[in-house]
């Protein structure tokens, strides 16, 4: 009687095993997505939507690069207009104590104020970040305004007082378009140098300048008002830069926005979905030991008594 038992059940148990290990494996891939969040172990396992979702990431990576750099970029030109405008500012100071010297004839402090916006001077077009000369060309390891001191600007020339080159920065922030950015010392400060070397060569100024000072600082305010008209100009092309740079930047995030929800669509499973699947497929796995169990105990000789 026992190879009845075994001819009944042997079919059985196999087909209750493949139902088994097709309800492991499912319960198994349901597992893998709420544990990893995707759809899919795999870009091949994406099928149709493989290709479309290589491109999408492709695109996704340029267009962060593209904010990163536009950031980076924005950053410096930031740094560059707080720079311009300590220089603007303290200049604009020893433009006013240079016309209040030369009207009432006294230079109560003149001397402290002028060395004051030197320094300044110097401290701005010597600017760094992370240890990169801002307004030194390519030549960012040097720092390109050179006299250390108000009186070491004393007959020196003013294409020997800079040491930066032309050269500008120039990076992608979209896809074909390069911009390019920044300015030199020597841009910036030629004018404002000669007024500053104009006063090195007076000497100190004292309580009351003598005649040659008072010669001496009226052309100097003549030489500030050129050089700052030069600096706001140059500050003018480091903000119409800055602002095309924000808007870009902007514009790159909002389409790194809009790839990454394509993306997501694509590769991210739905967790409440999945959850759901997960319960069902739990259940059925369950049902599926059940019957095995209860079956593997049946045999013919049960029902042939």
């Amino acid at each position: 009687m026992s190879g009845f038992n075994r001819v009944a059940s042997v079919p059985m148990q196999r087909t209750l095993f493949e139902s088994i290990s097709v309800s492991q494996r499912k319960l198994a891939e349901v597992q893998q997505q709420m544990a990893t969040g995707k759809k899919a172990p795999d870009f091949a396992s994406l099928g149709i939507e493989t290709m479309r979702n290589l491109s999408a990431r492709t695109l996704l990576a340029r267009q962060e690069a593209h904010a990163a750099v536009g950031n980076r970029i924005g950053t410096t030109l930031s740094i560059m207009d707080t720079q311009m405008d300590g220089i603007v500012e303290s200049l604009g100071k020893l433009r006013d104590g240079l016309l209040s010297a030369v009207g009432t004839g006294r230079a109560d402090g003149l001397q402290e104020v002028v060395e004051e916006a030197f320094q300044r001077f110097r401290t701005g077009l010597n600017s760094d970040e992370a240890g990169q000369f801002l307004f030194a060309g390519s030549q960012t390891t040097t720092a390109p305004f050179a006299p250390p001191t108000l009186a070491s600007c004393a007959g020196v020339p003013t294409a020997n007082a800079f040491r930066n080159d032309a050269v500008m920065a120039e990076a992608r922030v979209a896809d074909g378009l390069d911009v390019t950015y920044g300015a030199t010392a020597s841009e910036m400060g030629s004018k404002l140098f000669e007024a500053f070397r104009t006063l090195a060569e007076a000497g100190t100024i004292g309580l009351t300048p003598t005649a040659a000072q008072t010669s001496a600082m009226s052309q100097a305010i003549g030489q500030i008002n050129d050089g700052l008209t030069t600096l706001r100009a140059v500050h003018a092309e480091n903000g119409r830069r800055q602002a095309q740079v924000e808007g870009l930047t902007t514009r790159a995030a909002e389409r790194t926005l809009i790839v990454e929800r394509l993306v997501s669509r694509n590769e991210d499973a739905d967790l409440a979905e999945v959850a759901s699947q997960l319960v069902q497929r739990q259940t059925t796995l369950e049902a599926s030991y059940t019957v095995f169990s209860r079956l593997s105990k049946l045999s013919l000789l049960d029902y042939m008594r």
